[in-house]
């Protein structure tokens, strides 16, 4: 019995075991499309969890094109907007804010400003070490996800987690741990590259009653 038990163990022993892949072909997949691409639009979802503020949903749809130009329109919380135009971000939220708007210069903004994408997709071998954690699914979808540790420190997170697509290459979630302790998780819907850009859409408009700060 004892010889039967050991032959087993021997042979459990020396059965291979699975290696997860590497994650740089699809992180450098996902990059080069990305790279390629004149816009980017999806509907989102975005969770912040704080421990002091505790957990906010907000939902609503995001352009972007290149780095310095980026429209977050909510439509939960309604009327909300984030716009980066090229030269300036608006920040833009009456339900936590009323009649004001944060005006800030892209250029005093860490690296992107808010262009969490550029963050992820921007040449990810010099910005980060990656580990592959699993296949899953999201809406449907098969996708991989791959955690980020920062290697540049001037990015405004500590670490970050991208669900790619398994089809597209196109990111589905992403998910920061920023720097002063909110985790904010970013869900796409049917993200589309190269669509045209609504007119406009990279413009702020100030509305009636509205201070504007300069930050």
């Amino acid at each position: 019995m004892s010889l039967v038990l050991c032959s087993v163990v021997l042979a459990a022993l020396q059965v291979p075991v699975a290696q997860a892949p590497s994650p740089w072909p699809l992180l450098e997949r996902a990059a080069k499309l990305y790279r390629s691409a004149t816009s980017l639009n999806a509907e989102f979802i975005q969770v912040i969890d704080n421990e002091m503020i505790g957990q906010f949903e907000s939902r609503g749809e995001l352009w972007q094109a290149g780095e310095s130009r980026l429209s977050m329109r909510f439509r939960d919380p309604p009327a909300e907007a984030i716009i980066a135009d090229g030269r300036n971000l608006w920040v833009y939220t009456p339900s936590t804010a009323p009649r004001q708007v944060l005006r800030i210069s892209l250029a005093q903004t860490p690296t992107y400003g808010v262009n969490v994408m550029s963050w992820i997709l921007d040449r990810p071998r010099e910005r980060y070490e990656a580990t592959y954690l699993r296949s899953e699914e999201i809406d449907g979808h098969r996708v991989d996800a791959i955690e980020l540790d920062p290697i540049d420190q001037t990015l405004p997170f500590t670490g970050a987690v991208v669900w790619l697509d398994r089809e597209s290459a196109l990111p589905r979630r992403v998910q920061l741990a920023e720097r002063n302790g909110t985790t904010r998780t970013i869900t796409l819907t049917d993200p589309r590259l190269n669509q045209p850009l609504p007119k406009h859409i990279f413009r702020f408009d100030i509305p009636d009653g509205v201070r504007v700060i300069d930050q």
